[in-house]
């Protein structure tokens, strides 16, 4: 273990992060992000070591951060190979034909927004329908003339709010485990900051739908989709069968690797019944992804093919490699507590109630952005607000909530965060593209906030809650001391 490590060389490491992801995303054209990420572990390395750290410390830190961050890595390779088998097996193909017949463009956003909604509630995976139901609606849109990114923002916006109201998610569990609330205590409570977060971005989904008539669109794109889909895949409604049965399986609470792969399977078998794809092909396409035969250009950026096509487990590879090199740079961030320090500073301005809700959003948001993981964004200020959040006599979920409404929303909107970073991949449309329009990614945290300083629905222990609490940090403290004798 090493020293402290100063403030100023804390933020030496943050500016040089910052300037470093600036400059790859402005200035070098392409927006590499995977390098920078890589020097600014080199050094925040050095400066921790220059403090003491061993490096063999902060090779566990960055081997535990990593590790935290497998199953999102295993899960992303899965969606992968399930968008590659999806795909030649006519699913997403005919999810994109029948949607174009029955989705009007003035309510399209709204629609998009909704069904992913819908569908992350009962599964809980945000990425589940991101990589399904997401990449259909992507198709949809471009048929109909409608931006993608809007349509990706939609997307995002719908499936987060699913996500994170569902009782089968991961982090809608984290979060009240770490601030010590019961979850569906946790789960109404957020009620109250994400239905007006979700009303509002609904309404402006509905006006940016407003200009988008059937006077306005060039509904030709959508005939010419339809005509290519047809002359590639056998389209029957049928189809639909493998993602009612995807939403089913998770439903019934199989896990989600297990389930995505029960989504494979079927997958599989519609390749071979309804396409007549050989056997022999399985594993070309599981792993590099179908190739569309079409050679059709829809617009200046997207041809038939680019939708129909695409998927397989190479294709995540790039944003594995960038989960790597992310939590490679949070995991020395954390281990040698310089995050922690981070968080620190911030709590001393915390003096009301909504001073101290406004930290926390801004801690995980912050860490979001700095160790590019939404499960460390939900654990670190949450650990590290708790005892604040309860010496205001604020139970346990309001502090759940805080830690939902900023740090699982806004992991989508930061490009290099495991999150954002698999939003691109699955979507086809950067991050920094769709952010603007993930309205409910914006809105929540800034209802979150308004609620901590006008103290709607902020509920307070009563006394004898609240003497029963600091009993209990009694006694945890008398354990504690006797451990260490």
């Amino acid at each position: 273990m090493g020293k402290k490590i100063p403030m100023w060389q804390i933020a030496i490491v943050m500016l040089i992060t910052i300037a470093l992801l600036i400059y790859s995303i402005v200035f070098t054209g392409y927006g590499e992000l995977h390098i920078p990420l890589i020097i600014a572990a080199m050094v925040a390395a050095v400066v921790s070591i220059s403090n003491g750290w061993k490096w063999s410390f902060l090779e566990q830190g960055i081997i535990s951060s990593i590790s935290r961050s497998m199953q999102s890595c295993l899960i992303l390779l899965t969606v992968g190979i399930l968008i590659g088998v999806w795909k030649a097996a006519g699913v997403i193909p005919g999810m994109i034909y029948y949607g174009l017949n029955i989705i009007s463009p003035g309510i399209f956003l709204v629609t998009a927004c909704i069904l992913c909604g819908i569908v992350a509630l009962a599964i809980g995976s945000s990425w589940s329908v991101a990589g399904t139901v997401g990449v259909a609606m992507i198709g949809i849109a471009v048929g109909l003339g409608i931006n993608p990114a809007m349509a990706a923002g939609a997307v995002v916006s719908g499936s987060y709010f699913g996500d994170k109201m569902s009782p089968l998610s991961d982090t809608t569990n984290l979060a009240p485990t770490v601030a010590g609330a019961t979850l569906f205590d946790h789960i109404q409570h957020m009620v109250w900051t994400v239905t007006p977060s979700l009303l509002i971005s609904l309404v402006i989904y509905a006006i940016l739908g407003m200009g988008k008539g059937s006077g306005d669109v060039d509904l030709s794109l959508a005939t010419t989709l339809q005509d290519e889909i047809l002359n590639e895949f056998s389209i029957s409604p049928i189809l639909l069968i493998a993602p009612i049965l995807l939403i089913a399986i998770v439903v019934l609470k199989v896990p989600a690797l297990p389930g995505l792969m029960g989504g494979i399977i079927v997958g599989l078998i519609f390749m071979v019944t309804m396409q007549g794809i050989p056997v022999n092909e399985w594993f070309g396409i599981m792993h590099y992804g179908y190739e569309s035969i079409s050679e059709v250009a829809l617009n200046d950026d997207y041809t038939v093919a680019d939708l129909l096509g695409g998927g397989g487990m190479s294709s995540m590879l790039w944003t594995v490699n960038l989960i790597l090199c992310a939590m490679t740079f949070g995991g020395i961030m954390d281990c040698t507590g310089m995050l922690a320090a981070l968080a620190e500073a911030l709590l001393k301005v915390a003096k009301s109630t909504g001073a101290l809700v406004t930290v926390t959003v801004c801690s995980c948001i912050f860490v979001n952005i700095i160790a590019s993981d939404q499960y460390l964004s939900i654990i670190l200020p949450g650990r590290m607000y708790k005892e604040a959040f309860e010496d205001k006599k604020l139970k346990a979920k309001n502090l759940s909530r805080c830690l939902e409404d900023s740090g699982t929303i806004t992991s989508a909107l930061v490009p290099w965060n495991t999150c954002g970073a698999s939003m691109t991949k699955f979507l086809g449309v950067d991050t920094f593209a769709y952010a603007p329009y993930a309205f409910l990614n914006w809105i929540n945290p800034l209802v979150s906030i308004f609620y901590g300083f006008t103290g709607i629905s902020m509920e307070k222990m009563t006394d004898e809650e609240y003497e029963a609490l600091l009993e209990q940090r009694r006694l945890d403290a008398e354990i504690a001391a006797k451990s260490i004798e």
